[in-house]
């Protein structure tokens, strides 16, 4: 079996040669990787390192700045393997926990697995700003509400579907809301989402964060619209 790895990339070049070399080291259970590396019109000098790895990975380039659900979009049109696995290109996400991501698939316990950063005991939230936290849980409270679910993570970053699934999603959203509309029209086909503990290793919008308020507010339309319309 094959394991397609997407890494939408913004602006990352401090960060990108480490997450890779993560990725190449992380255990994935005896599964091929497959690597595919969207860069969603950096400005910095992530081009320039991405442009020395087109030989051992499948590049992606976008001619401006488009938004991760762009680039997850671009990426999915790509994979081949049969389970996918969303990575950010930044260090919030560490791969060491991939085995866990992958177990419950593996032994066909469910199709989709969300990694959750607040089931583990005393979660690291210090560095998010207060608001963006508050933010967080009030969407993911109102999505388990009005769809009646007991997810507690929707936003994470690491997200893992049999290709199957998340290649027959119309997914339409360009940016950080692609976290909501995925959620949705996964719980629209009533598949049961699986949430793993994960580590998290949260940074600042100084050290990089690309999140802000109108994501939030983008994605709370999402989960209203959804349900009313």
């Amino acid at each position: 079996m094959k394991l397609s790895i997407l890494i939408p990339i913004y602006n990352e070049e401090k960060n990108l040669l480490n997450i890779l070399q993560r990725v190449e080291e992380a255990d994935v259970l005896g599964l091929e990787k497959e690597i595919i590396l969207i860069d969603d019109g950096s400005t910095d000098k992530t081009c320039e390192i991405l442009k020395n790895l087109e030989k051992k990975y499948l590049v992606i380039y976008h001619p401006q700045n488009y938004g991760k659900g762009r680039a997850l979009r671009s990426g999915l049109k790509k994979a081949t393997g049969d389970l996918i696995l969303i990575q950010d290109a930044d260090l919030e996400y560490h791969p060491k926990n991939y085995p866990d991501l992958l177990k419950p698939i593996l032994e066909k316990k469910t199709e989709v697995v969300f990694g959750s950063r607040f089931l583990k005991k005393r979660a690291e939230i210090h560095g998010i700003y207060w608001l963006y936290y508050l933010g967080n849980k009030f969407t993911n409270c109102l999505l388990n509400f009005l769809y009646k679910t007991k997810l507690t993570d929707f936003w994470t970053g690491y997200k893992l579907f049999s290709a199957s699934v998340i290649k027959n999603l119309p997914l339409e959203s360009d940016r950080f809301e692609i976290e909501a509309e995925i959620t949705l029209k996964l719980l629209k086909k009533k598949y049961r989402i699986l949430e793993i503990p994960i580590d998290y290793s949260p940074r600042t919008f100084k050290e990089g964060k690309k999140i802000r308020v109108s994501d939030g507010l983008k994605a709370l339309w999402l989960i209203i619209k959804n349900k009313f319309s």
